[in-house]
């Protein structure tokens, strides 16, 4: 998982200037190269996060997925271009289509793709491309005609008795020549439109990989591979690094006596875990084969995203197999080295539970779907403030009813205003984010020498609801940017202090502003005292009142 610098630029200019290149020489037009590389969105790494950099500037993405089908004329886009604007967002994830590029072999049509990416640019939105390849969803859905039909040259799955599905098989050298061309061609033309505009800033390869119905292919191809060694690229992985692998992986491997060598099943026992691990391992390898060809093409930072498992089910049958799932993130990271990171779609559970699972190994968190239900809004502010995510998107966007109250709108609005601040802060252990409803009313942060309280704002009794069985989800990021300064964005929740360095002293309320960044400057809308603090007691922020509150502390004895 490839992290770029800045400094790459930086290098290359200083050996330019000591050996006297100039451009028309051979360092010169490899200073040029790496110019090229800088300008265009790349990831770097600032302490213990990861950045998106667009047009030399950190980027958050503040985004929504279209859903599936929208994406396939710019006619169906007309009403769609509008919601998006009105609702804050900056970035777009859309599909594009195998079926529709090459619907031809070796003949590419990207006339669609031109024309969305010019409507993109005048509504100034970046595209997140999403490539519906050998794979969305598990199935083959969107692959040319001419491969679907032809299954003696790009040949499926088969399950244990057989029977063939609708999924291509990674062990065929015709199916992965296939997605390469064709993800190649891609990005060559994304290259030629999109070079010096950065609107395309991203790539997801493929579309939540994974086997249905089995845990494994059971091909002829599949079953040589599985009855043979593990190879040895894995086992050497493996060994490296044995003390830090996930523990689910490292507890099947454990189970079997840390073998350094044998087949699969040797390795990692006979049953179902064995099968998915043996599929993950060449669904990597056929995903970093295509991101490589891509990234040869023109090298945007590239992603797979997962169709997350349900606890007590089994793969294949309870949940797509072998995809990129925490419980096989090594797998993934051995397999595919070329893909940058590892992506959640988010349609259940506890997103504290899958956020945690998939920032280990250095991973950084991009979320690119999640459910658009009325916990988005907060769920978006809680993962930038909290994991320093690249992004958030809910799927469906389209399907807002009124973008003009939406709350998703409103908290895009807010984060928007604020990326220079957050992203400034970024991996130095000042941002902060914070969820909170009636099963979580309340955390405690700890902040430089303070102990911030948060608690939902119903837990003051004074807003209607709050008798209510179910409060709404709210989320709060919660920046320092002094010792003793903090800046607070979101809704729906109270904030008071201890000073944790010096248990002496009480903190203050020195002084509460409510505003907005222009330009990159605090501009102060009004400031609060009195009743919208309790008299100095805490800062607080009603449920949907979106704002952004600067809070400056003092200690008195």
């Amino acid at each position: 998982m490839k992290i770029l610098s800045k400094a790459v630029f930086f290098l290359a200019l200083i050996i330019c200037l000591l050996s006297g290149c100039n451009s028309e020489d051979k360092s010169g037009r490899a200073l040029e190269e790496q110019q090229e590389t800088v300008q265009i969105p790349h990831l770097y790494k600032q302490g213990k996060a990861t950045q998106l950099i667009v047009n030399g500037n950190p980027f958050i993405i503040l985004g929504g997925e279209l859903g599936n089908s929208t994406f396939t004329s710019v006619e169906y886009m007309e009403p769609v271009w509008p919601k998006l604007s009105t609702m804050h967002l900056n970035t777009v994830l859309a599909p594009v289509y195998w079926e529709l590029i090459e619907p031809e072999e070796g003949k590419f049509d990207f006339d669609l793709l031109d024309r969305l990416v010019v409507e993109a640019r005048h509504h100034d939105l970046k595209l997140v491309l999403l490539w519906f390849g050998s794979w969305k969803n598990s199935m083959s859905s969107h692959a040319p005609a001419w491969v679907k039909r032809d299954q003696e040259r790009f040949p499926r799955t088969k399950d244990a008795e057989g029977k063939s599905h609708e999924i291509l098989t990674p062990f065929s050298d015709n199916n992965l020549e296939a997605d390469k061309s064709a993800f190649k061609a891609l990005m060559e033309h994304i290259r030629v439109l999109d070079k010096g505009k950065s609107t395309i800033i991203m790539m997801q390869v493929e579309n939540e990989i994974g086997m249905l119905l089995s845990a494994r292919d059971h091909s002829e191809p599949a079953n040589e591979k599985f009855n043979a060694d593990v190879p040895d690229e894995f086992m050497h992985y493996l060994e490296a690094n044995k003390g830090n692998l996930v523990p689910e992986l490292s507890e099947v491997w454990a189970e079997n006596g840390y073998r350094d060598s044998g087949t699969w099943e040797e390795v990692f026992g006979k049953g179902l875990q064995a099968d998915e691990i043996f599929m993950a391992w060449y669904y990597a390898k056929f995903t970093d084969a295509v991101t490589r060809a891509g990234k040869e093409a023109y090298s945007l930072p590239m992603y797979v995203n997962a169709a997350l498992n349900r606890t007590g089910r089994e793969p294949g049958s309870g949940y797509p197999s072998a995809g990129p799932l925490p419980h096989l993130m090594d797998v993934w990271i051995a397999g595919a080295p070329s893909v940058d990171f590892l992506s959640p779609d988010l349609y259940f559970g506890d997103i504290r539970h899958w956020c945690g699972l998939f920032v280990r190994r250095g991973n950084p968190l991009f979320i690119p779907e999640h459910r658009f239900d009325n916990t988005a809004a907060a769920k978006s502010v809680f993962s930038i403030g909290h994991y320093e995510s690249i992004g958030f998107s809910p799927f469906s966007i389209e399907s807002v009813a009124d973008p003009d109250i939406e709350p998703l709108g409103k908290v895009y609005d807010l984060l928007g205003n604020m990326v220079p601040l957050i992203t400034e802060n970024l991996g130095r252990g000042r941002n902060e984010g914070v969820l909170l409803d009636k099963d979580h009313p309340e955390t405690v942060l700890r902040m430089g020498d303070y102990e911030i309280t948060m608690r939902h704002s119903f837990t003051l009794g004074y807003e209607a609801g709050w008798k209510d069985e179910k409060w709404p989800m709210t989320g709060v990021i919660v920046i320092q940017t002094g010792e003793n300064e903090f800046y607070f964005a979101g809704s729906g929740f109270v904030a008071t202090f201890k000073n944790a360095a010096h248990t002496d002293q009480i903190v203050g309320l020195l002084k509460v502003d409510e505003g907005r960044f222009e330009n990159s400057h605090w501009k102060i809308m009004r400031h609060l005292n009195g009743d919208q603090t309790h008299q100095g007691r805490h800062v607080r922020m009603f449920v949907n009142n979106y704002s952004v509150q600067k809070v400056e502390l003092y200690g008195y004895r």
